[in-house]
C-alpha cells in the first residue's frame, strides 16, 4: 500500500485496557490491542499533525496469556493504594500502517511532502521509534523493528476466527475529523488466522461523544516542516 510501513512490536508485558475494568481500579486488559493502541504505537515511531496515521491490520505471533500482578498506583487523595493489574504475557505483533494528508488541517499545506515523510518515517523506524515505545501503559517497554508482514510463523496460523466482542476502536479528535469534540468508536472484531484487519475509523457506527474540545493550532512558530526535519537526520546520520 501507498506511505505503508510494516513493523514488529514486542515486549514482556501489555496492557490495553478494557475501560470497563477502569472504574474500581482493578484493570484488566483486552486479549489484543486496539486500533488507539496500534495508533499510538506508530505515531511513537514518527507522528506529525500534517499527517492521519491508519492502521491496517495487526497479527498476533504469540500466544495470548495472562498475568495478574499486585500494584500500587497512586491514590486520587495522595498517597498509594493497593489493586491487581491483569497483564498480557510476552507478546509480539506484526503491524502494518499508511498515512495520509490530514485535510481537516488546511494550516498545514504547506508541510505536505508525501516522499520526504515516508523517508523520514522510515528511518525513525529503522532507529527504533522516535520517542519511547509502550504497550498500552507507561509500564509496559516495547521496542520495534522494520518486518515483512507475515513472513514469519505465528502461533495463530491456520486457526480459524476468534470472535473478540464488542471493543473499544479509537478515540475521534477535533483535527481528525473537523468536529470541535472528542468522540469515542467502538466496534466487533473478529481474528482471522491470527490477523485482526481494522476497518476505517470514519466506517465505525457505534461513535458517542465524550466531550467538546477545540483543535491546537500549529504554524511555522511551532511546527518543524519535513524538509527540515530530513536535513536534521541526515545530518546527525553524518556526524
Amino acid at each position: 500500500m501507498r506511505n505503508s510501513i510494516q513493523f514488529k512490536v514486542y515486549g514482556k508485558y501489555a496492557l490495553f485496557t478494557d475501560p470497563l475494568t477502569k472504574l474500581g481500579g482493578e484493570k484488566l486488559t483486552y486479549s489484543v490491542p486496539s486500533y488507539e493502541a496500534l495508533k499510538g504505537i506508530a505515531e511513537s515511531i514518527y507522528w506529525k499533525p500534517t499527517l492521519l496515521l491508519v492502521v491496517d491490520r495487526v497479527r498476533i505471533m504469540n500466544p495470548i496469556r495472562m498475568e495478574s500482578k499486585g500494584i500500587r498506583p497512586m491514590d486520587y487523595g495522595g498517597g498509594n493504594t493497593l489493586a491487581n493489574y491483569t497483564y498480557l504475557k510476552d507478546v509480539c505483533y506484526e503491524v502494518e500502517i499508511h498515512f495520509e494528508f490530514n485535510m481537516n488541517r488546511p494550516d498545514l499545506a504547506h508541510d505536505r511532502n508525501e516522499h520526504k515523510h515516508h523517508n523520514v518515517m522510515k528511518r525513525a523506524l529503522q532507529a527504533g521509534g522516535r520517542r519511547d515505545i509502550f504497550l498500552g501503559a507507561r509500564e509496559c517497554q516495547a521496542y520495534v523493528e522494520p518486518c515483512v508482514f507475515g513472513q514469519e510463523p505465528g502461533f495463530y496460523d491456520h486457526y480459524g476466527d476468534i470472535h473478540l466482542g464488542n471493543m473499544v476502536h479509537g478515540i475521534n479528535y477535533p483535527d481528525e475529523t473537523g468536529r470541535d469534540q472528542m468522540e469515542v468508536r467502538l466496534w466487533n472484531p473478529v481474528m482471522k488466522d491470527g490477523i485482526i484487519t481494522f476497518i476505517r475509523p470514519e466506517e465505525c457506527t457505534q461513535v458517542r461523544k465524550i466531550a467538546d474540545m477545540q483543535s491546537k493550532h500549529f504554524d511555522n512558530t511551532n511546527l518543524e516542516s519535513a524538509d527540515e526535519l530530513l536535513l536534521q537526520i541526515e545530518a546527525e546520520e553524518n556526524s
